[in-house]
């Protein structure tokens, strides 16, 4: 079976543009000036984010580089997500879940929202907080997390074909840097597969078990391309319907990543 947290991570280290590098760093930001107070005035984001933002700036700092310029911060986090970070992959398989789950957590929360809709204070996947702010305990949260990552992934293809068809010399660049990152022939087929196969927003919002899970793949179909064409604003808008996110939820997210409505 493909490993897809570890795929998560090297596909994010591969093909995230400039905008998603700067989205990514604004994320990562907010999350540190903000989930902590979120989760009972602690300082900072608190357990694995700390560390991966810590990471980065140590990189940052070896680079010569401000760790506080939004753009570098997400191209260094481009290079310690997942795919083979030992010092930042830790339990739930890397920063790139990690990071989503936080924007996800934050913009649910501060809309009132949680598994249940408008209002209700279901729990999280992870209790308190979602698989991926929190390292799975059991097999099944750990399979819980690798659902999350392939329906991640999915999204991020998606809204990649919403456009127009992916040239097959696209796919191949990807499924190459997919594999330099250390991705075997499983996840490369898996991959190769998922682009082939033509875009079904209907069949994959079907897939999505929970407001949770939706919010996440908002969050990163917002790293996989621009947005700077009417139909990739139509497929978000889209998502954001067929998954019955709230308007606030959206907001909150595209706040996270440092875009104005």
């Amino acid at each position: 079976m493909a490993n897809f947290g570890d795929l998560l991570g090297a596909f994010l280290q591969g093909n995230v543009g400039q905008s998603g590098q700067a989205r990514m760093g604004n994320a990562f930001q907010d999350l540190q000036a903000n989930l902590g107070e979120m989760l009972g005035g602690q300082g900072g984001a608190g357990g694995l984010l700390d560390g991966i933002m810590g990471a980065a700036k140590d990189q940052l700092r070896n680079a010569g580089d401000s760790p506080l310029h939004a753009g570098g911060l997400g191209a260094v986090l481009g290079s310690v997500l997942g795919g083979g970070g030992d010092s930042v992959k830790g339990a739930v398989t890397g920063g790139a879940l990690a990071m989503l789950a936080g924007v996800a957590f934050k913009a649910l929360t501060s809309a009132g929202q949680g598994q249940g809709g408008e209002g209700a204070q279901a729990p999280f996947s992870g209790g308190r907080l979602p698989l991926g702010l929190q390292a799975p305990e059991t097999e099944a949260e750990a399979q819980v997390l690798e659902t999350k990552a392939r329906l991640i992934l999915k999204g991020m293809i998606s809204i990649a074909k919403s456009d127009g068809e992916v040239s097959v010399d696209e796919v191949q660049r990807i499924a190459g840097k997919a594999e330099s990152y250390g991705m075997g022939k499983e996840e490369e087929a898996w991959l190769m597969a998922q682009f082939r196969e033509p875009l079904d927003l209907d069949a994959f919002v079907a897939e999505i078990p929970n407001q949770e899970v939706a919010a996440e793949v908002y969050a990163a179909s917002l790293l996989a391309v621009e947005v700077d064409t009417d139909a990739e604003r139509d497929y978000l808008r889209q998502l954001a319907e067929k998954t019955g996110l709230h308007p606030m939820v959206v907001q909150h997210i595209r706040a996270s990543m440092g875009l104005a409505d």
